[in-house]
């Protein structure tokens, strides 16, 4: 089990052995959130539906400027464009990194039917720099919900609209996110 964190600069993402539901708690914010199928994971990889374990950096918010406006956070923040992607192919140059679509190589849209990512936080998991099959495109995004319950992610971390919002107002570019089970 990792330390607790060392102040307010923290979100804290906590849950149970194999569960796909956790605790998001932020300050006095406290948040059920949707994890990946596989519920929490050490040794990440590519595919396998888990939400990594770890101490990540919040590296920009991103929204669909179409859908909603940019919301209140002193993250770096960056409108959505219809070509807008994230390879997910771990033998291409650019895996877990952003690419323009089409790409000659897998790569996920961030322009969705669905709102999961109307708003999306990148982690800083994989990144610096990446290294193949050790798992791409893990963000914190809005939740999918069915009849009022949280859905898994493939690996994400995942809050209602209203609850993300109140903890994007409280980020900073100092901002960490710590995974770790109970």
């Amino acid at each position: 089990m990792m330390a607790p964190s060392s102040g307010n600069l923290d979100i804290d993402v906590t849950a149970r052995p194999g569960d796909s539901l956790g605790r998001l708690i932020f300050g006095d914010l406290d948040f059920p959130c949707a994890l990946g199928r596989a519920g929490l994971v050490t040794g990440k990889r590519e595919g396998d539906g888990g939400t990594p374990i770890g101490l990540f950096p919040l590296r920009d918010l991103r929204y669909r400027p179409d859908r909603l406006s940019a919301p209140a956070s002193a993250l770096p923040t960056r409108q959505i464009a219809a070509d807008d992607g994230w390879c997910d192919a771990p033998d291409d140059p650019a895996y877990n990194r952003p690419v323009h679509l089409p790409y000659p190589a897998s790569a996920e849209a961030m322009w969705r039917d669905d709102h999961l990512y109307d708003l999306v936080v990148v982690l800083g998991h994989n990144d610096d720099p990446p290294q193949p099959s050790a798992g791409s495109a893990i963000f914190f995004h809005l939740a999918n919900e069915k009849n009022g319950v949280l859905q898994p992610t493939e690996g994400c971390v995942a809050l209602r609209l209203a609850d993300m919002l109140q903890v994007l107002a409280r980020c900073t570019s100092q901002t960490r996110m710590r995974i770790d089970r109970l």
